[in-house]
């Protein structure tokens, strides 16, 4: 028998209780648990438990998964969702000044008018799509636009900050254009100023006092690389000659902008805040930057894309220095402009495979720390009593003896994506 052949858990989800077993359950918040069952009532979870389900006379509730994985919902911290339309990522010849230069490349063909809101927001769904396809059920998305109709509500919970840039802004409160878009965003709203290299001091100061006004959580790209250290520092390099060259600050100045170490500072006088690629946090010269982080490592933490970092800077994110700054460390993709897909299982595999982090610790970092990173710690990371029942059921090849190293297996499948109880992607099993 099929899914199709009996109520599935999706349609049950809502009106009657069922309960998820398979070889592993990993809470994340504690122990794995071998030969496990998670019952799920009205979309959270009522129970967890090992072996024999109690108070089950009849099978019909019941879906196994056979010798699978069940993780809580993965949660990708950091993404662009408005390149989910391309096939592959752009050209990073030059690094990030050469990749950036494609970006605006890009986003200047674009459709305009009427026809811009159809495109971005196909683009959206695309990539929402795309993330319960990864066992995905949290996204923190940076949006430069929002469409008129708003964001998709369908799939993956949301956290969208609210992207702004600019080098000349010398007002003393954050654009229109801003605060209208966090009003309709509404409570998954966050802000993000994007770089160093992109926004000045007056410009942050007035984004971030917004922030705090409304208590929303930030984000900003820092110490990217060390071309944007030479600009932010010293005036000079090819960040500043691409700047030059498309027109956003005059050849002949300085822009009035801040270091990372600087940054840092503001962001955590916000209310949860996370550093975005960090590659070359505390180096010269700017040195001091890591260890301004560690300070506020109650408030702040790093989200790192490795491939995306790898594709501009020829390297993977120095995780675990953050580590051992005490830093919560946390997962994102970037986007589909500089990685082929939107897996952080992948991401977490790229850490993993070289050492960086531990199986078990790269989970962390796409789960609960994941989650810490975008304040949903409260509902989203781990499988708990009383939480919302997003699922990620990862099958393995082979036999998931452990089940952290067989979840970050290249052979290991997403079967099924559950948020709040309902199967958004996959099949039930057969019976």
């Amino acid at each position: 028998m099929t899914a199709g052949d009996r109520p599935s858990a999706a349609s049950r989800s809502r009106r009657e209780a069922y309960t998820l077993r398979a070889r592993w359950i990993v809470p994340v918040g504690s122990p794995p648990i071998e030969s496990g069952w998670v019952r799920i009532d009205r979309g959270r979870i009522t129970a967890i438990g090992r072996r024999s389900v109690p108070g089950m006379g009849s099978s019909a509730s019941i879906v196994d998964f056979g010798d699978a994985i069940i993780l809580p919902g993965l949660v990708n911290a950091h993404t662009h969702l408005e390149f989910s339309d391309l096939a592959c990522p752009l050209a990073a010849d030059g690094g990030l000044p050469g990749w950036i230069a494609g970006v605006v490349a890009l986003r200047r063909a674009r459709p305009t008018g009427t026809d811009a809101d159809a495109h971005l927001e196909q683009s959206l769904r695309l990539g929402l799509a795309e993330c319960l396809t990864h066992g995905v059920t949290t996204v923190g998305d940076i949006a430069t636009r929002i469409p008129a109709c708003g964001f998709p509500s369908v799939g993956p919970r949301i956290r969208v900050y609210r992207e702004a840039l600019g080098l000349s802004f010398n007002g003393a409160t954050a654009p229109g254009s801003v605060v209208s878009d966090l009003d309709r965003l509404g409570r998954v709203a966050g802000i993000s100023p994007h770089a160093p290299y992109t926004v000045s001091k007056s410009l942050g100061r007035a984004l971030l006092a917004a922030a705090r006004h409304r208590d929303l959580p930030v984000t900003m790209h820092l110490a990217e690389s060390m071309a944007e250290l030479a600009y932010v520092t010293a005036g000079s390099g090819p960040l500043r000659d691409l700047l030059a060259s498309l027109g956003a600050w005059p050849a002949d100045r300085v822009a009035p902008v801040l270091p990372p170490s600087e940054w840092i500072g503001r962001l955590a006088r916000c209310r949860r805040g996370s550093v975005v690629h960090g590659t070359f946090l505390g180096d010269a010269p700017d040195a001091t930057a890591l260890h301004r982080l560690a300070r506020h490592r109650d408030r702040l933490g790093v989200v790192v894309c490795p491939r995306t970092t790898r594709l501009l800077s020829g390297r993977l994110p120095p995780a675990e220095r953050f580590l051992a700054a005490g830093i919560r460390v946390a997962i994102g993709t970037d986007s589909r402009a500089s990685n082929p897909d939107l897996s952080v299982l992948a991401e977490a595999r790229e850490l993993a495979g070289a050492g960086i982090a531990s199986a078990a610790r790269a989970i962390r970092m796409m789960t609960v720390d994941a989650a810490w990173a975008l304040a949903y710690e409260d509902r989203a990371g781990v499988i708990a009593v009383g939480r919302p029942a997003d699922l990620a059921v990862l099958t393995p090849a082979g036999s998931a003896g452990d089940p952290f190293e067989a979840a970050l297996r290249h052979d290991t499948k997403v079967a099924a994506t559950f948020r709040g109880g309902r199967l958004l992607h996959g099949r039930l099993p057969l019976d």
